[in-house]
């Protein structure tokens, strides 16, 4: 059995409890363990000195991180990665703020990355990297004379072909893309948008059978949808803290029910319509005042990004208006967190919650929503709403889908998941949670890598990419 090296933008903790981590480290964690393997990425240290490549050994797994500079930090993390490839994948392309020095950064990183794990490498390891940040990362190593198989996972969406083109660079990062021997996505818009952009602006074939031929070589390009370990975060859900079995007892003597979102505080997420959604759905149903409340987790996340600045002052005043036009000396309609709360706790709130509210305005896949299906009491299960442009919905027919931009719509399915029928309630969570089941991290991480490990294919030819307009200035 071949080694496995993962290459992440991040290294996980190894030295914390992986379920912590969430289902996708405990899949990845344990198949390193299984047959022996390399995790790689950035450590999260920034500092200006030179440092080599830093190498523990966790059993049979072998850990490398490196520190990044002052200066790549900020072009590759901040600049490039989440101030052009984090909003323009998400359909934010008024968000995009280029610089032609942080897509620099950005390639200088992944050489930099290339260059310290080639060194590492055995003949017949295959190489799986990790979402948006190493878009380049395979086309350095292949520079490096890397002949191995190298496979690439893409977290969030991948955006339609005309949003794509509208971005610089645009061409560069797909060529880039064409040197790994596997693209797996997690839906099949995903897909689709990505083989319509080769289509469009390349001289790339795709098969009948959906492969990419370029010259010799076949590229596979499919849809992976990333899951969960259910059975453990079910299991850890059952496991209810003191204080949270005390805010359960004060709700049921009250007769409260809770809604439940958790989030990064992310624009992406959709947060400020959730919240306006939850005020109209109090204005619309009065009977709902003081019968419910909404608990809104949102732990901060690239803070020295300005957008992310702004969405924290926006959520904190439409918080502030919502509780101060409802609130009352006993209850207090919106509890807003805006810090982490552990896994396991999580899990207990989850199951305590009669509503899950998950409405990204666009997510890859929003592993939230199976969390919250997971966590749930077969026997009184609370009822999941689901935008209908987070990757999960997909699959999660069974939720309650809305359109996260129409608040009424969202304040309609809420007053409905809050006064849904047991037997209806149940009929939708068996459904999904036989469907989280099939399609949970196992299952992902076994098919992403049966097809990695297929037949050695010829050293990548890249594709010639069609003209196109330049960017309009206000990306720039």
């Amino acid at each position: 059995m071949s080694r496995l090296v993962i290459v992440s933008n991040r290294i996980a903790d190894l030295n914390n409890e992986p379920v912590q981590q969430g289902g996708l480290a405990v899949a990845l964690v344990d198949a390193l363990r299984e047959r022996g393997g390399v995790w790689f990425g950035w450590n999260g240290e920034i500092g200006d000195r030179k440092e080599e490549a830093h190498v523990e050994q966790h059993g049979s797994i072998t850990q490398i991180s490196l520190s990044l500079t002052k200066k790549d930090y900020s072009e590759y993390y901040l600049g490039y990665a989440n101030g052009v490839l984090w909003p323009l994948f998400h359909y934010r392309l008024d968000l995009v703020r280029y610089r032609s020095s942080h897509f620099s950064g950005y390639n200088r990183v992944n050489r930099k990355f290339a260059a310290a794990l080639m060194p590492h490498l055995k003949f017949d390891d295959i190489i799986w990297a990790q979402d948006y940040h190493l878009i380049t990362f395979a086309r350095s190593l292949r520079n490096l004379g890397c002949r191995q198989r190298i496979g690439f996972f893409l977290h969030i969406p991948f955006p339609p072909p005309d949003l794509l083109a509208a971005s610089s660079n645009h061409a560069e990062l797909v060529q880039a893309l064409m040197a790994y021997d596997v693209i797996g996505m997690q839906t099949f818009l995903d897909v689709n948008n990505f083989k319509r952009y080769l289509t469009d602006h390349t001289d790339a074939e795709v098969l009948e059978n959906g492969d990419v031929r370029i010259g010799r070589r076949t590229i596979k390009v499919e849809r992976f949808p990333i899951g969960m370990d259910v059975e453990a975060f079910g299991e850890m859900s059952q496991r209810i803290t003191d204080d949270v079995a005390v805010d359960i007892k004060r709700r049921e003597v009250l007769g409260r029910k809770q809604i439940i979102g958790v989030d990064r505080l992310d624009y992406s997420k959709g947060l400020p319509s959730r919240v306006k959604a939850f005020g109209r759905m109090l204005a619309k149903y009065p009977e709902m005042e003081k019968a419910v409340t909404f608990l809104q987790i949102a732990p901060p996340t690239r803070e020295a990004v300005d957008a992310y600045s702004d969405i924290r002052d926006e959520m904190e005043a439409l918080t502030g208006s919502v509780n101060g036009k409802y609130s009352d000396f006993n209850w207090t309609p919106i509890r807003y967190i805006h810090r982490s709360v552990p896994r396991n706790k999580l899990a207990a709130l989850f199951r305590a919650s009669q509503a899950g509210f998950v409405t990204p305005l666009r997510d890859g896949m929003n592993l939230v929503a199976k969390e919250y299906v997971a966590a749930q009491n077969p026997e009184a299960p609370g009822v999941l709403v689901l935008s209908q442009f987070a990757g999960a919905a997909e699959e999660m027919q069974e939720a309650l889908i809305v359109n996260p931009y129409d608040i009424d719509e969202m304040a309609d399915k809420l007053y409905a998941a809050l006064t849904m029928p047991l037997n209806e309630r149940k009929e939708r969570h068996r459904a999904l949670l036989e469907k989280i089941k099939r399609f949970d991290a196992k299952a992902w991480l076994v098919g992403f890598l049966k097809i990695l490990e297929g037949g050695v294919e010829p050293v990548p030819k890249l594709p010639k990419v069609k003209k196109t307009p330049r960017p309009s200035a206000s990306l720039t």
